[in-house]
């Protein structure tokens, strides 16, 4: 008998229900869960929703990482709303200003071994410690906390083995960089990454957080790494080293795709804007002119990180152009940072330090002129999501960013030696990590319905949605390309974020990015239709991005091929995800059309293909749809929460 890659151990460890036979859709038990604000408000509103009394995982943390400006009253009410949710249903609470919610949870909480669901689509972060951590829309995390199975597609096992060591200059970012210059934003989908090989020896954990993280960035299910010894000595350094479960793939373990990656043989590299996808070799961008450098986000969340940076920039003053920005992960690092001194030498150079939080990451501050390029260490570059419509970002390692905070364009990192006399720091960091005190608070004995929940005006309510109708009719009132991310279908940023637990303000900015007059043409419209090209709602997880659309009107998208969680997300709610069967019909419809569907009930429980009339051009294409019969029942009665009053009225 073969033996088992780390993926298979974990989900073999989990699984209560389905085959695990790539393709098949399985149900997983979930140890913990992790919510953020931006997503967690909807969530909490559905564990209302649901009736739920305490949660039922051993663990679940709501973090307060991405609304942290408070321009008006909406985001300071919204986090009085989630401490007191988290009193309610027994959630530990992370107030503001604790930090980036997956590398802090990754210190904080993350075991090897145990399985992790998030309503953010960078969960998959903790798959550096060997956890089986998979980003989802947040009503699946909902029911997971409410203690029923998390139902994925089984996904293929991409092993990547990893040789050699990183030359100076070179670092993780770079690594998941030339995943992403190799496969682009499509490469994971209906896979798992998991990297093996003498390569990881040279890899710490944080390293590891880095390239897990931007798995998402591949599509990819989940990124999984072993639970080897640079994880018992990371947990060993946050003082959790009882925590440490080694978990390896067997030696004879097989993987259903293969790649790998010679360490050594990497260069800086950088995606341009406006994809994640479009990685080129520094060098071949070099002299670019840069007028802002970001610091931070959970793409790049390590103390290394920053230290490096403030290394590189001790002693020096940033260009006279370039605004640097510091957004520190957590109290943790920052405290560190400072105990190292490299708080100083960052401020001494004329860096501006933020709140610790996601901020420029997802558009929350920091946004950049109109044209004028912002080197970022975040993971996502898609366009607007900096919360400027019209911005330049791209992304990079701190190498990177540091070398252009001191010479105000791109540069190759490896120059500094010759250009400044910078060699390559050699950085020591503390001995243990000083974690401060009462970063979290934990959940209070059962409390339950004795709690009431703080809600102010802005706080507003799930929208009541009806059964797919069995005759579907109405007009494509938009027709998009390929890649079309989930900021651009409901942008986030410090204009829009704070509306995010009121749909009917929220849905005013719905495909804004794209097409300004969607929410009126919507309105007046009714039931409609949304046509898309390949890898529709890459991107973030945040299931405002159907939710908004759907209470506009919007009852079936017609695309090429979905990004994994966006289209979780529309079954979850309602709307009907259909497939292409030739991709060339895609050519044959055009925006204004009416199409129509017929007896879709009796259409979707049968399966295979679904005929779709455009009456408009009097014509028919073949549709189909990979949703399984749990789904459909979904679909049908309008959502998961719709299905389950349904059936607790019968």
């Amino acid at each position: 008998m073969t033996g088992l890659n780390v993926t298979q151990k974990l989900i073999g460890a989990h699984r209560v229900d389905g085959t695990m036979a790539p393709g098949a859709e399985i149900g997983l038990r979930i140890d913990q869960t992790l919510t953020q604000d931006a997503t967690g408000t909807m969530v909490m509103l559905e564990l209302e929703a649901l009736g739920l009394d305490r949660v039922r995982t051993r663990t679940s943390v709501q973090y307060v990482d991405h609304n942290l400006l408070q321009t008006d009253e909406r985001n300071m009410a919204d986090h009085l709303f989630l401490r007191s949710a988290c009193r309610r249903f027994g959630l530990w609470y992370s107030k503001p200003g604790n930090g980036v919610s997956h590398p802090t949870h990754m210190q904080r909480f993350g075991i090897p071994g145990d399985s992790l669901a998030g309503s953010d689509s960078h969960t998959c972060a903790a798959g550096s410690l060997g956890m089986l951590a998979v980003g989802v829309g947040g009503l699946e995390v909902a029911m997971a906390m409410a203690g029923e199975p998390l139902h994925l597609t089984m996904p293929r096992v991409w092993g990547v083995r990893l040789t050699g060591t990183l030359p100076p200059w070179v670092s993780a970012k770079d690594v998941i960089l030339e995943m992403l210059r190799r496969h682009g934003v499509g490469g994971g989908v209906g896979r798992v990454v998991e990297y093996h090989g003498p390569g990881l020896a040279a890899l710490s954990a944080m390293d590891r957080h880095v390239i897990a993280n931007m798995g998402a960035e591949l599509g990819a299910t989940t990124t999984v790494f072993p639970a080897d010894e640079r994880v018992r000595a990371f947990l060993a350094y946050e003082g959790r080293a009882g925590d440490f479960v080694e978990i390896l793939a067997d030696p004879d373990a097989r993987y259903d795709v293969e790649d790998e990656i010679d360490l050594s043989a990497l260069e800086p590299l950088i995606a341009a804007p406006t994809s994640p996808g479009n990685v080129v070799p520094v060098r071949e961008v070099a002299g670019e002119d840069v007028h802002q450098v970001v610091i931070g986000s959970s793409a790049n969340p390590g103390l290394r990180d920053f230290a490096i940076v403030a290394a590189i920039l001790a002693g020096r003053q940033a260009h006279p152009q370039v605004s640097v920005d510091v957004n520190p992960t957590s109290r943790q690092i920052l405290a560190d940072l400072t105990r190292m001194g490299a708080t100083l030498d960052l401020i001494r150079s004329g860096a501006r330090l933020h709140q610790t939080g996601c901020m420029g990451c997802i558009g929350m501050g920091q946004a950049p002129a109109v044209g004028r390029n912002s080197l970022r260490t975040v993971p996502r570059n898609f366009p607007g999501r900096s919360g400027t419509k019209e911005d330049s970002v791209w992304l990079c390692s701190p190498e990177t960013a540091a070398a252009a905070a001191v010479t105000g364009r791109i540069t190759d990192p490896r120059t500094l030696p010759d250009l400044l006399g910078i060699d390559y720091p050699v950085l020591t960091r503390p001995e243990r990590a000083g974690v401060p005190e009462g970063m979290f608070e934990p959940p209070p004995p059962a409390e339950g319905r004795r709690v009431e929940l703080v809600k102010a005006p802005s706080i507003g309510r799930l929208p009541d949605f009806d059964p797919l109708p069995d005759l579907l009719r109405g007009p494509v009132l938009l027709k998009l390309g390929d890649d079309v991310s989930t900021d651009e279908i409901l942008p986030a940023g410090a204009r829009v974020l704070p509306f995010r637990s009121d749909i009917v303000r929220l849905a005013e900015f719905t495909f804004g990015q794209i097409d300004e007059g969607y929410a009126a043409r919507a309105r007046q419209a009714g039931p409609h239709v949304v046509v898309a090209g390949g890898n529709y709602g890459q991107g973030s997880s945040r299931e405002h991005a159907v939710i908004a659309p759907r209470h506009l009107g919007l009852r079936a998208v017609i695309a090429k091929s979905y990004a994994r969680i966006h289209w979780q997300n529309l079954a979850n709610f309602g709307v009907l995800a259909l497939e292409f069967a030739d991709p060339a019909d895609y050519d044959r419809v055009g925006e204004g059309d009416e199409l129509c569907v017929r007896r879709l009930r009796a259409e979707l429980e049968r399966g295979g293909d679904i005929v779709v009339h455009d009456v408009t051009g009097n014509i028919d294409f073949v549709v189909r749809h990979r949703l399984s019969p749990r789904q459909v029942e979904m679909v049908l009665a309008g959502g998961q929460i719709p299905l389950i009053r349904s059936r607790g009225a019968s």
